[in-house]
């Protein structure tokens, strides 16, 4: 399921009654009442916003946004009864892109909403490429192997987008190099340390991958292996 906001808060009332005035005005949304639920939720839809109360019962939302940063970039607006200084810019700090004070007019809430939604565009709520079993998330920089996430490091995740998005064709190191690292003074070894340390995030036998093909004295090519 894809929807355009992800409200978090465990006053469930308040939650529901959000969602629905959302969705009155076309923007699609859904509600869970806790951090457990929404890391569940991301697990297996999408959204293009989320609205984080910062008190989740035994929960922090400020954990949770820091949980949530290390995986993705969607825009995250606190709403919370908590006015402190100190709470607003933890908040920003840690990764918020808003905070919204509760009590909350829910027009002005979806006037934000929308703002927010048209700024980052939510035409797509995720660019998606998949081969093989590999899940590559081009707009949240994630990516799953047999649904299980892995962790990539900055560069090994463009280096990889870029292959998988020119597929099925050899991509010589000089265009990696340009357009992956934006210059021409990278060395092959860090390309090859790079390429290897993919293969073993992704391969299920690094020395004989299924996807990240050398071709000799030019490149490489991600094949596209059928599932």
């Amino acid at each position: 399921m894809n929807v355009d906001c992800l409200i978090v808060d465990d006053e469930t009332v308040l939650a529901e009654t959000t969602s629905e005035y959302f969705n009155m005005f076309d923007v699609k949304s859904a509600y869970v009442t806790s951090a457990e639920q929404c890391l569940q939720f991301l697990e297996h839809n999408k959204t293009s916003l989320i609205l984080l109360d910062i008190n989740l019962g035994d929960a922090s939302g400020f954990d949770l946004c820091k949980k949530l940063r290390k995986t993705t970039n969607i825009p995250i607006l606190f709403i919370s009864a908590r006015a402190s200084d100190d709470d607003i810019l933890i908040a920003l700090n840690i990764g918020g892109d808003d905070y919204i004070h509760k009590p909350y007019t829910l027009s002005v809430l979806l006037a934000k909403v929308k703002a927010v939604l048209k700024r980052y565009g939510n035409n797509s709520p995720t660019d998606m490429i998949e081969f093989g079993e590999v899940q590559i998330d081009s707009k949240l920089c994630r990516v799953r192997v047999n649904g299980a996430y892995v962790k990539l490091k900055t560069m090994e995740f463009k280096l990889l987008n870029y292959l998988a998005t020119h597929r099925n064709r050899v991509v010589t190191k000089e265009e990696l190099f340009s357009n992956v690292w934006g210059d021409s003074i990278t060395g092959d070894g860090t390309l090859n340390v790079h390429i290897r340390h993919l293969r073993e995030k992704i391969e299920v036998n690094p020395n004989d991958p299924q996807y990240i093909k050398t071709v000799w004295g030019t490149g490489y090519v991600l094949e596209d292996v059928k599932r």
